[in-house]
């Protein structure tokens, strides 16, 4: 797996509203907001499943309604398809629950 080129990037990234670049690392982030805890919890579960099929996993922090999700390939040292993949979904998992 290799890095995503700055026009891949651009391109697929317009794609994915709220994803921005972390300053000072190849990776891209996003906070998401829920109703409760519940909320968060089962849409962080359903990422977790997710990420465990497609052995992905994301850097994330939860603090009661709140999930920040973090997303590079540690094994590529950047942004990969991999990521932008995993990105789409969390995208879909979120749907209709995140405020």
């Amino acid at each position: 797996m290799t890095p995503l080129s700055q026009e891949a990037r651009a391109s697929l990234l317009a794609g994915l509203p709220g994803w921005t670049a972390v300053q000072d690392r190849d990776a891209i982030q996003k906070s998401f907001r829920f109703a409760d805890f519940n909320a968060a919890f089962g849409f962080m579960t359903r990422v977790a499943l997710q990420a465990d099929k497609v052995d992905h996993h994301p850097e994330w922090f939860n603090v009661y309604n709140r999930v920040d999700i973090t997303l590079s390939t540690h094994d590529a040292n950047g942004l990969t398809q991999r990521d932008i993949d995993l990105a789409q979904f969390i995208e879909k998992a979120a749907a209709g629950l995140a405020r």
